[in-house]
């Protein structure tokens, strides 16, 4: 008579328990399937190439199937390869002039748009951020023809009301560095100003009224508060900024092709492109992507210790 009881109680008593239980299980393991597609996507597409591609620099490969381990022998032949110490300069000298303009201009624009007295702000957000949404080939065709080494080119049009030019813009080291450039900032100006004023929006407005009870000029406000305060934001924006000179190829690709006279606009990546798929080298051309890595991981770190972000507070 107990057992039949019992029988026909602990399904009953049961079931709510093992509901429970499986609700409990799922909440485990759906914040799994929910990141899952990224993980999937970052070890398919990110992390196997990567692997691979250093696994290839120690490698000589003609072909798809004739691959030869020939141990260092690509990593010797890059430190005695002028053109890869020449794409190291460019990348160098480009990735200097754009961190020097592209973090005091944005910086100060995003002070002047925070600024509550400035009129028409949201307007003269939008036109800033416009051009990062343009097409970078098409840009860079722009560009290219503004920067035209004939006398109706935009720039030597303009040059020519000083009784300057026409210049060759693009085939000379410095104003082929400074076209680079140009395009570089008319197209990130708004991004970095962005992200600076997302930054000075997240400041307390009391720290800036203690000050001001205190006396403080705005010079001390902005170098006691302001600049402390978008640290993050700033070393960000250096960082994507290395990243971005040292990956530089679509302004280059489009000003010159994968080879440009004299190397002027040779780039860690046109040249990567170009020994990979224009002489089929594919094994060094890993070992020039693993030093450019190599190369970028270090600097970051650098600045990221000079900044003082790995020291706690």
């Amino acid at each position: 008579m107990t057992n039949d009881i019992t029988a026909q109680i602990s399904p009953k008593s049961k079931s709510p328990l093992k509901r429970e239980k499986k609700k409990i299980n799922m909440q485990k393991i759906a914040p799994y399937l929910f990141v899952s597609p990224f993980i999937i996507v970052f070890l398919v597409f990110s992390l196997y190439p990567f692997i691979n591609s250093i696994i290839m620099s120690f490698q000589r490969i003609s072909g798809f199937d004739e691959t030869t381990f020939i141990g260092l022998e690509n990593y010797k032949r890059l430190f005695a390869d002028p053109v890869f110490y020449k794409a190291l300069w460019n990348v160098t000298r480009y990735t200097f002039w754009t961190i020097l303009i592209l973090i005091p201009l944005p910086l100060l624009l995003a002070l002047v748009m925070n600024n509550k007295n400035t009129k028409y702000k949201y307007f003269f957000r939008s036109i800033f951020f416009i051009p990062v949404l343009t097409s970078t080939v098409i840009v860079g065709l722009v560009f290219k023809f503004a920067f035209s080494k004939e006398p109706t080119g935009v720039f030597n049009s303009w040059l020519s009301y000083l009784n300057i030019g026409p210049i060759d813009w693009l085939n000379n080291s410095g104003t082929a560095m400074f076209a680079l450039v140009i395009v570089c900032v008319w197209r990130w100006l708004g991004v970095n100003m962005i992200y600076f004023l997302s930054g000075l929006q997240n400041i307390p407005r009391e720290l800036y009224e203690c000050a001001e009870i205190d006396g403080a000029s705005k010079w001390d406000k902005f170098k006691s508060i302001t600049l402390p305060m978008i640290k993050p934001i700033t070393t960000y924006v250096l960082t994507i900024s290395i990243l971005a000179g040292f990956s530089l190829f679509n302004e280059t690709y489009v000003y010159w092709g994968a080879q440009s006279p004299d190397n002027i606009g040779t780039t860690f990546l046109t040249y990567i492109y170009k020994t990979a798929f224009s002489d089929g080298d594919f094994g060094y051309a890993c070992t020039l992507g693993v030093i450019m890595f190599v190369i970028v991981v270090a600097i970051n770190l650098i600045q990221v210790s000079v900044r003082g972000l790995f020291k706690e507070d």
